[in-house]
């Protein structure tokens, strides 16, 4: 999907994502010291917007205008301006000019040569003992959870993204499947859980 899909999906509702950061992404970084941060592939910023709220400088990167946009606006209305940058390039390619504390990949679906790409220019952009948090939809949620895109060329296991950091000097802190609940209406009016599957790797360079 290009940027111009994305743009007409995130113009047609107020908010494709939650306002919440990701669960994962919430728990994994609630313990680090503010710094630096950038958000790759943040669609309206939720988790920079989040970070931002707890002290951090956050760059939110992607490649939708209107999400970006939308993200600045609520911002805006939380006090956060300051904060943030808003920043609409290509998540497979953008760096930052100095290095950073920290980056996040939070769903960022994409074939495998775009997602190494990805994850090797994202650990590039940390300075020595930063941390890179990726979370996606695992492969094996096609099969076994719930939701998520349908095409298995973009779905990732944690084993994926450590291949994808091969020869790089890294420290795993956590790989592993993670599950998500997930909350949906029944067909009796009620309300459904189950379970989606994602994959969670965090690591730290080390040198």
């Amino acid at each position: 999907m290009d940027a111009q899909a994305w743009d007409q999906r995130y113009a047609a509702s107020e908010l494709v994502w939650s306002q919440e950061p990701n669960q994962f992404v919430a728990a994994e970084l609630a313990d680090l010291s503010p710094g630096t941060a950038v958000d790759l592939g943040a669609g309206e910023g939720r988790n920079a917007i989040w970070l931002a709220s707890r002290g951090w400088s956050a760059t939110a990167v992607d490649f939708s205008h209107v999400a970006l946009d939308k993200g600045a606006r609520l911002a805006g209305d939380l006090s956060l301006e300051g904060r943030l940058t808003w920043t609409c390039a290509d998540a497979t390619r953008w760096a930052p000019e100095e290095p950073v504390d920290l980056v996040v990949v939070a769903y960022l679906q994409l074939p495998a040569d775009d997602r190494r790409r990805a994850v090797r220019g994202a650990f590039a952009m940390l300075r020595t003992g930063g941390t890179l948090l990726l979370v996606g939809h695992d492969s094996t949620n096609l099969a076994e959870g719930t939701g998520g895109p349908q095409d298995p060329s973009v779905l990732m296991t944690a084993e994926d993204v450590l291949a994808d950091l091969d020869g790089l000097e890294v420290r795993v802190v956590r790989a592993e499947r993670v599950a998500r609940e997930v909350r949906s209406a029944d067909e009796h009016g009620g309300e459904e859980r189950r379970t989606a599957w994602d994959c969670l790797v965090r690591v730290v360079r080390a040198a």
